[in-house]
């Protein structure tokens, strides 16, 4: 059985950047590319950051049931397609979804064994700054996203991980979701009889990013919103 890994995190804390490093480093991985009635952006790529279509074929995508899940954000509607399940199962491959907290929770209701996986800014400000930056949105737009963002956080709890990405630390953030999708992995693969000391060490470090043992971490970040 394939393995599957939900991340999300509010908008702008690097997420994208962070799943791009992560498929370059671990292999056999999947990635769920989702499809979206919003208008594509500089730079991005029918395809390649999202399938871009009109809210009539999504739509009709609807009616046809060929999403696992989908939302409305922001007046545009995102989903995730069945069939990238189908082929992972196919090829022995995991997969990755990155989608947002409507849709992982609707994901794990579904696929309770699926493993959820939440990236946080450090702070509100540096969220702010990394929103701005990048100048894709109005302000507007910015400030919206910052109190869907506070929103978001709250639901933390729901998460088995979570990762803090923080400034200028693009590597040790990378290893850290490497480590988490490795030792999952592997607790999948064999009985802990079986873990070599290698398996022990990824699984423990793994396990400092459960939610348990981040909530200390949480509170001064929680508390900048």
């Amino acid at each position: 059985m394939s393995g599957l890994f939900i991340i999300s995190a509010p908008s702008g804390s690097g997420k994208s950047t962070l799943v791009n490093q992560v498929r370059r480093v671990v292999p056999g991985l999947k990635f769920s590319i989702s499809y979206t009635t919003r208008a594509p952006r500089a730079g991005e790529q029918d395809g390649r950051e999202y399938f871009f279509v009109s809210r009539a074929e999504f739509e009709e995508m609807i009616g046809r049931d060929e999403f696992l899940e989908y939302a409305d954000v922001f007046g545009n509607w995102y989903g995730t397609a069945r069939r990238f399940l189908h082929e992972a199962e196919q090829t022995g491959e995991d997969l990755l979804l990155d989608i947002d907290v409507q849709g992982a929770t609707r994901i794990k209701r579904k696929i309770p064994r699926a493993v959820s996986i939440f990236i946080l800014p450090p702070n509100r400000l540096e969220l702010e700054n990394r929103l701005r930056h990048r100048s894709l949105d109005a302000e507007d737009v910015i400030q919206r996203r910052l109190v869907t963002a506070s929103r978001e956080i709250e639901n933390y709890q729901r998460y088995d991980y979570i990762l803090v990405n923080e400034n200028d630390r693009l590597e040790e953030s990378t290893d850290a979701l490497k480590s988490i999708l490795l030792a999952e992995r592997r607790r999948q693969a064999v009985t802990e009889g079986q873990l070599s000391a290698e398996d022990a060490g990824l699984m423990a470090k793994a396990e400092s990013f459960r939610l348990d043992n981040m909530r200390e971490r949480l509170e001064p970040i929680r508390a900048s919103f």
